[in-house]
């Protein structure tokens, strides 16, 4: 987990240091993936579960909507628990020379990127928080993958090839039959009340989600990788950093807008109306804040060794398994693991394998290559 890299020119001096770069990314890869499961799972079987302590589905129309800066400040708020590991985890020398040369230019650049990725964070945290009581969770997820696929095509230029597009259609079609149930999805007389509200809601947060995962992307690649404050490697550190900074500002935006609504007022009814009570009231709080931070880390993670589209697809991948689980954990009327979902799950699993397939077959030719260039420089 030190490195987050695949080969690259220059760094294998031998086949078998190029194997344990290989490996270690693929290590790599499948751990983050592994961290977004677990953060989607703990996140939504949280989420319904407050929803449902907090009796929302018996409220008013004014009360089943609020509530939504503080689920957006929960988002982002737990970021210092990552502040340990970003001192733990070793960090290479950078290059002295160049870093020097580059301190001011570089600083700004990277302060204007977390400035401007916690801007976009805050606002679809927020956005999403009031979407999914509007219109659900399954079509804002659905929405997003198609903007980043197109984001990730213009910003990224990342190539598409047939597994790549067979992935996202199959992602697609796992995410619609298979997403989970919410709890704080409103019924259907509440819900045509609001249509035009309710779609006009749901277009900007994708937006900017899809578009800040384009954007840290690009912010690897182009900014931290560039500036070589971490050598020229990509390394776990800048996965830990880039999150903290920009959950940090997020978190600023977040409580102005708590404040600035009058919102805060309204915790102490929360806590009051809980079924549980206050104390599982709390912890449901700080769970949900715990289980964003770990799905953040896969997410970015995935972000900064492959791309911002793989990292939405694992995402999207998960809601079949998230939905097994709720049906597991909570008795919502007709909510079951039918033979729908049950095709999800086989179509999200072979979303992934489509994908997998697409970067064993990309990281093996890059492998050939620089053995190749290896071979030649020998004989040289």
């Amino acid at each position: 987990m030190e490195e987050f890299q695949g080969p690259e020119p220059g760094f294998c001096e031998n086949p078998r240091s190029l194997e344990l770069n290989q490996r270690r990314w693929w290590i790599s890869v499948f751990f983050c993936g592994f961290l977004i499961f677990v953060g989607d799972s703990l996140v939504m079987l949280l989420l319904n579960f407050y929803y449902v302590q907090d009796n929302r589905s018996d409220s008013d129309q004014d009360r089943q909507y609020k509530g939504t800066w503080t689920q957006a400040l929960i988002q982002n708020a737990a970021f210092p628990i990552l502040i340990p590991l970003f001192f733990i985890f070793p960090s290479p020398k950078p290059n002295l020379e160049t870093v020097s040369s580059q301190t001011s230019n570089g600083w700004f650049r990277v302060l204007s990127l977390y400035v401007s990725l916690g801007v976009l964070v805050s606002v679809y945290s927020k956005l999403y928080a009031l979407a999914k009581l509007y219109v659900g969770w399954g079509i804002l997820v659905s929405t997003q993958l198609i903007l980043t696929s197109l984001f990730s095509a213009f910003i990224n230029r990342l190539k598409f090839n047939r597994w790549i597009i067979i992935s996202i259609i199959l992602t697609l079609a796992a995410d619609f039959f298979g997403s989970p149930a919410f709890a704080g999805t409103p019924d259907e007389d509440e819900s045509d009340a609001y249509g035009i509200k309710a779609w006009l809601i749901l277009i900007f947060p994708t937006l900017a989600f899809s578009l800040s995962l384009c954007l840290m992307q690009l912010g690897f690649d182009k900014v931290l990788v560039k500036t070589k404050r971490y050598g020229n490697k990509k390394v776990f550190r800048m996965v830990l950093e880039m999150q903290i900074c920009v959950s940090f500002i997020a978190t600023l935006i977040c409580t102005v807008g708590l404040f600035a609504s009058g919102e805060f007022k309204e915790l102490k009814g929360d806590s009051e109306r809980f079924k549980r009570g206050k104390t599982y009231y709390i912890l449901s709080l700080i769970g949900l804040a715990l289980s964003w931070q770990v799905w953040a880390v896969g997410l970015l993670g995935l972000v900064l060794l492959v791309s911002g589209l793989l990292a939405d697809v694992v995402h999207m991948c998960a809601s079949p398994v998230v939905a097994l689980l709720i049906v597991l954990a909570f008795d919502f009327k007709d909510d079951d693991f039918g033979w729908q979902r049950r095709g999800a799950l086989l179509g999200a699993v072979l979303a992934l394998a489509s994908y997998f397939y697409s970067l064993y077959k990309t990281k093996r030719k890059e492998t050939a290559e620089l053995k190749k260039r290896e071979n030649n420089n020998s004989e040289a």
